[in-house]
């Protein structure tokens, strides 16, 4: 099992990538974009990191 990154939290534990133990990512580094063409709050950006385990 790979380490947790401290330094990028996640609830989503679906995600392959998603530390079991906490909730924080396993991953280096995320990619973060808008999930629509003008986002203005944190609901409207998503991981792109993002894989189903």
């Amino acid at each position: 099992m790979e380490q947790k990154n401290n330094s990028i939290g996640c609830t989503v534990d679906t995600c392959k990538y998603h530390a079991q133990s906490a909730n924080y990512c396993t991953k280096n580094a995320i990619e973060v974009t808008a999930c629509s063409s003008c986002a203005k709050t944190s609901d409207n950006t998503c991981c792109q990191s993002f894989e189903v385990k």
